[in-house]
């Protein structure tokens, strides 16, 4: 079937009106991931700092967790009902949501039913996105005429990063014009309650569009799917490539996308002790820079093909994650890097007296062996470390350089802690020191990774689907990635951060599944732009 004919205006009306809403989506869903660090004292108080900050983003990742059962839910909306007016209910779930984050009472109000609330609201907003970024992409692919959809779709993925964009302006004008006490008291509360005036806003944009002309036809000629769950995913032609778009494109997409632009910011933050504001305002540039490359990707995309451009992206990533993070700590705490290469920190102990050192619930002190009182002390002073077998029983020994320091049951690590901070170890980075540049160009390097799997990826994914489950079968496999895969990825390498001392070993979750996709996504993705997103037979791919 033929390009449906529609005037350059409405081209440009469809993209404005897609992507503005999606924009104030992911504003709404990415606010939290930025004020992690806050909402973690607001709402997990009652543990350590370690385990709190690891619980607030475990909260950030329930909202990724549900993204799938989204996808199901509105998916199936969206190939029966239609592509518009699904998106416009996913729209109003998550503004209501994310507004009534910002009148949540805390935990010193009302206790553990804050967190409770909070994990309930962040379900209900990953439960609106994953129904969410399926009908944008799809809504401007089937406007899109052959051989631009690439450069099309890009207009979306570009509303991730500008969501983000537009959450970080907000807080670091916050911040700046009220201050970091009032802020971090009352004044993170302002970004979510601003989120109502967009949804408005939002909605209205949103009314003003037409159903998309492909599924129209469908429907017109009766040609819609009467059971789009069980023709995506109970019939293998379709299942097979549902796996493949999950396995060997999107997973390793989502790996890099988290890794570029949100764990380097949480990175900055609690590993490298950066102030958040300074954070927020590197990160901001970087993404400045960036953004435009969303567009050229999928431009480019258009013209090579999508797998080729993907598939790069997760190799240069898969090799560049550990250089690019080892650069980003000389350039943003030279001093923690120049204690770590003068006096490295190791703790020798039998392994079994060894403790993670993560607490869900508040209650272990991690005390009663030498290792357990190193470690906590080590973790708590974001002192990095690396661990060796010992013949101890439960004591430990730590070596700081030359200098080796006894930790029995019971003890004070007061002496440990002294010895750290003389051995140049220090408290957080000095502004003076950073290397704001070299800092901005690390991490616009990261950006342009994300903008190496995650332009063309939209494209890839409509046309890799008929249009009769289109809507069900893409974003079935983007939101497993991209809430499971990668939303946890924050959670994850934290927690192997914690669990290991070496403030390095969380990038072998991002690089590993970059490695599995790449592998995957050579051996069977097949190449998609040259596809028409008229073909409505259910197993045509």
């Amino acid at each position: 079937m033929p390009d449906t004919a529609i005037p350059a205006q409405s081209h440009r009306k469809v993209i404005i009106a897609s992507s503005l809403g999606t924009v104030f989506e992911w504003y709404d869903f990415y606010l939290y991931g930025l004020l992690a660090t806050i909402i973690s004292a607001q709402f997990f108080s009652g543990v350590n700092d370690t385990t709190a900050f690891i619980l607030a983003l475990g909260a950030f990742a329930a909202g990724f967790a549900v993204r799938p059962f989204g996808a199901l839910v509105f998916g199936r909306v969206g190939d029966l009902v239609g592509r518009k007016y699904t998106f416009l209910v996913t729209m109003g779930l998550m503004g209501l949501s994310t507004f009534a984050v910002g009148l949540l009472p805390s935990y010193a109000s009302i206790g553990v039913a804050a967190p409770l609330l909070l994990v309930g609201l962040r379900l209900l907003q990953g439960l609106a996105l994953g129904g969410e970024y399926g009908g944008a992409a799809i809504y401007v692919a089937e406007h899109a005429p052959e051989g631009k959809r690439g450069f099309y779709t890009s207009f979306i993925q570009t509303t991730a990063t500008l969501g983000l964009f537009a959450a970080l302006l907000v807080v670091i004008g916050l911040r700046t014009w009220m201050g970091e006490d009032a802020f971090a008291d009352w004044g993170w509360r302002v970004p979510f309650l601003l989120s109502a005036i967009l949804l408005g806003v939002s909605l209205w944009i949103r009314l003003q569009l037409a159903e998309s002309p492909v599924y129209q036809a469908m429907k017109e000629e009766g040609e819609t799917s009467k059971a789009p769950l069980s023709e995506a995913f109970g019939r293998w032609g379709n299942l097979k490539w549902v796996l493949v778009a999950l396995l060997g494109a999107v997973a390793g997409q989502a790996v890099v996308w988290y890794t570029g632009q949100f764990y380097a910011l949480f990175y900055l933050e609690k590993v490298l002790k950066v102030d958040g504001g300074t954070a927020n305002v590197l990160i901001a540039i970087a993404l400045a820079i960036g953004t435009p490359f969303f567009l050229f990707f999928g431009w480019l995309s258009d013209r090579v093909g999508r797998k080729p451009i993907i598939m790069g992206g997760l190799a240069l990533a898969a090799l560049t994650y550990f250089p690019l993070f080892g650069a980003l700590t000389g350039a943003a705490n030279p001093a923690l890097a120049e204690a770590q290469a003068r006096a490295p920190v190791v703790v020798h102990a039998n392994p079994e007296s060894c403790s993670v050192q993560f607490d869900p619930i508040g209650k272990t002190k991690f005390d009663t062996t030498g290792c357990d009182i190193a470690k906590s002390a080590l973790a708590k002073a974001g002192v990095p470390y690396t661990n060796e077998d010992g013949t101890y029983d439960r004591n430990a020994v730590v070596t700081v350089g030359d200098e080796s320091y006894e930790i029995t049951p019971g003890a004070s690590s007061g002496s440990l802690i002294e010895a750290v901070e003389a051995a140049g170890y220090p408290a957080k980075a000095d502004p003076a020191q950073i290397d704001k540049p070299m800092v901005v160009a690390i991490l616009t390097a990261l950006v342009l990774l994300v903008t190496m799997v995650y332009g063309p990826i939209a494209a890839l994914l409509v046309e890799l689907f008929s249009a009769r489950i289109r809507y069900t079968a893409m974003s079935l496999p983007y939101h497993i990635g991209n809430g499971w895969f990668g939303g946890f990825l924050p959670t994850i390498a934290f927690a192997m951060v914690a669990a290991t001392g070496d403030i390095y070993a969380g990038l072998w979750y991002p690089v590993g599944v970059a490695v599995l996709s790449l592998v995957v996504g050579l051996l069977f993705l097949p190449e998609t732009f040259r596809r028409s997103v008229h073909h409505r037979r259910a197993d045509a791919s």
